[in-house]
């Protein structure tokens, strides 16, 4: 009996171990999803749009101007910009933040993520300028 417990309580502590590995690992690839998107996935339409209108879209247009043309824009908007008709979310389900001029590129845009806590200019923000 004494040995059934043992093994029980080994193979609990593998289990336990486990969990935490696995966690810490999707934890990991949320970050490591959002980092891509505001480094990469959204450079080229927000390129394109500013080849197109001359300049980013503003803070107050925000990233719909890449789907819907801004007001009082729509001669030179060649969009959507966007394959998809809804604005992208993070891995935590909260919308990007877009802004432009940037505060951390205060020459071109800064995009984030809020990061786990979902609390914008917070400590764990994934943007476009780290």
């Amino acid at each position: 009996m004494l040995e059934i417990m043992v093994v029980l309580a080994i193979l609990g502590l593998l289990v336990g171990v486990l969990a935490v590995n696995v966690t810490r690992n999707l934890e990991s690839g949320a970050e490591d999803t959002a980092r891509i998107f505001v480094n990469a996935t959204l450079k080229a339409p927000l390129t394109a749009y500013r080849i197109d209108m001359g300049d980013y879209p503003s803070t107050s247009e925000g990233l719909a101007a890449l789907i819907n043309p801004p007001a009082g824009k729509t001669g030179r908007w060649r969009g959507p910009y966007l394959e998809s008709s809804q604005l992208p979310v993070d891995p935590w389900q909260e919308t990007y933040i877009y802004r432009y001029p940037g505060t951390h590129n205060p020459s071109s845009y800064d995009l984030f993520s809020k990061g786990r806590d979902k609390a914008a200019d917070s400590e764990d923000d994934i943007g476009n300028w780290q």
